[in-house]
């Protein structure tokens, strides 16, 4: 019974969740549309080697960065597919961007996406910051299978009844 309760209680501040917490997918019909704009990010973490290879373009599959960002690009396309409760949404622009720190050896990607629309686009920039982290795993675990992905989060999002959110910096 308690348990219950507590999914209940939980449920009412989720939106995700109707007034019993089952499950459905928000409706976003009465709302307006505005321009939505949302940035993400995530690194991949590998041996000093392996960065060296994407760095210089020597890996056998080929240009793993140029695949990457096309694996960002066409995830941020397909996150309602992936997302259960996701909405389908008609992105106007992906951007996709790496950050390479040789004193690491990481890559951090960074994606924008953008559309005009009723729902936000914050899981189209999170899917593609994580398809596009996977792409590079998956065209370099030939060589390095230590790899590892961190930090995939949420940096900004504009637009919509709540406006601008920032991640803070401390």
């Amino acid at each position: 019974m308690a348990n219950a309760r507590n999914r209940t209680s939980v449920a009412g501040k989720l939106t995700h969740f109707d007034r019993r917490g089952q499950a459905h997918m928000v409706d976003v019909g009465a709302k307006g549309e505005t321009r939505r704009i949302a940035v993400a990010c995530g690194s991949i973490v590998m041996q000093p080697a392996t960065f060296r290879t994407v760095l210089e373009g020597r890996a056998k599959k080929g240009d793993v960065l140029g695949v990457a960002r096309i694996a960002a690009i066409q995830a941020a396309k397909r996150t309602s597919e992936l997302i259960p409760l996701a909405h389908p949404v008609s992105l106007t622009r992906v951007a996709v961007e790496f950050e390479l720190d040789a004193a690491l050896s990481a890559v951090t990607l960074v994606a924008t996406t953008e559309c005009r629309g009723r729902t936000g686009v914050e899981m189209e920039a999170l899917v593609a910051a994580s398809a596009g982290l996977l792409t590079i795993y998956d065209m370099c675990k030939a060589i390095d299978r230590g790899m590892r992905m961190e930090g995939i989060q949420l940096l900004e999002k504009r637009g919509g009844k709540s406006g601008r959110w920032c991640r803070s910096r401390t």
